[in-house]
């Protein structure tokens, strides 16, 4: 933690793989990276510096909520998110070889993250962007070829994001890193209205009477967590004496959130994967119930898409709760889709 408070801004990691034999595949019922033990995924978080908290999985994938947010293990599939002053992407080479020893090869890698609130806390390789995507490619094999790094800035503060992808195009992409009909949408909201806020502090009598699950349970239940997706499993937790994180799972499809709540610093941030066959008005119903339970001063939201078609509805979630958009950027990454970044801020009338 860094002396004048915590770094809630997460860094994220999404690695992809694929069978020794591309064309064949690897069916649901190998479980492929999901056979990895815990002692070897312990020892990865080891090196990132943070541990398993709570842990519940499905059919299609394993959760994780970590001392420092969340993992995520599908067959061919590796999300991790970490804040705080973790060092996240050191997982990356011990995953490859571990990977290895199920028959797996890396095929594709996105690392986003958004600008720190205290980079000067930060220790190596995230000391600067430079110095991550330098970290990266000497991280990766030669076979990811497709290598693009950009910066997509804001006018509001913190909030710009930072993109590096890279691909292995020989693979034919049977793990290919943006579906032809999935989006992964990522918000990262600050200045946390305080009475929001408050609610994921647990009050000082209640401090080590209760688990961190069962506190997060009555966060959850509190502050209306639990009706952004009312069909989702949640994997709660609380800390003490204050933070929150939360998994959610619906299918093989994943949420996760995560709280920051201390005056001067607080953060929060919400994920989800969608598809574009769903129903737009349920994805805006989503993003507005994310941004009426924190009501924050400034929100920004990445989306990461085959196409750039999916911006403009963004607007239409937020700005009725008196959310202006700021600004909009976007980029194309080769093979691995495409970024659209908006940030916007709390109208000064709204705020009061």
């Amino acid at each position: 933690m860094a002396a004048s408070g915590f770094e809630g801004f997460e860094k994220r990691l999404e690695l992809h793989f694929f069978g020794d034999d591309p064309a064949s595949g690897l069916s649901l019922s190998h479980h492929g990276l999901r056979l990895l033990d815990s002692g070897s995924l312990e020892d990865v978080l080891h090196a990132v510096q943070c541990t398993i908290v709570s842990a519940v999985g499905n059919q299609y994938f394993d959760s994780y909520v970590l001392s420092e947010s969340s993992l995520f293990i599908y067959p061919t599939k590796i999300i991790i998110k970490t804040c705080g002053t973790t060092q996240l992407l050191k997982s990356v080479r011990p995953l490859i070889v571990l990977a290895r020893t199920l028959g797996l090869s890396l095929g594709s890698c996105r690392y986003t993250r958004g600008s720190f609130i205290f980079p000067e806390a930060q220790p190596f390789p995230h000391t600067s962007f430079k110095d991550e995507v330098v970290y990266l490619e000497e991280s990766l094999p030669s076979s990811l070829c497709f290598r693009k790094a950009s910066i997509m800035h804001s006018k509001v503060g913190s909030h710009s994001w930072h993109v590096f992808t890279a691909c292995d195009a020989t693979a034919e992409m049977a793990v290919r890193p943006v579906p032809d009909d999935l989006f992964t949408i990522e918000v990262c909201m600050t200045e946390l209205d305080r009475a929001q806020a408050r609610k994921f502090f647990q009050s000082p009598g209640r401090v080590g009477k209760f688990t961190g699950d069962s506190a997060g349970r009555a966060m959850t239940a509190l502050t209306g967590i639990d009706q952004i997706n009312p069909a989702a499993l949640i994997c709660d937790f609380a800390f003490e004496p204050c933070g929150y994180s939360m998994n959610g799972i619906d299918g093989d499809r994943y949420s996760t959130i995560h709280v920051t709540p201390e005056d001067g610093f607080s953060y929060a941030s919400y994920e989800c994967v969608g598809s574009v066959y769903d129903d737009l008005n349920d994805v805006i119903r989503v993003l507005r119930k994310v941004g009426q339970i924190f009501r924050p001063g400034t929100m920004s939201v990445s989306i990461t898409c085959p196409s750039a078609d999916s911006w403009t509805w963004v607007a239409r979630a937020l700005e009725p709760l008196g959310l202006k958009r700021r600004s909009c950027n976007m980029d194309e990454f080769p093979e691995a889709g495409t970024v659209v970044f908006q940030t916007f801020t709390m109208t000064t009338a709204r705020r009061k």
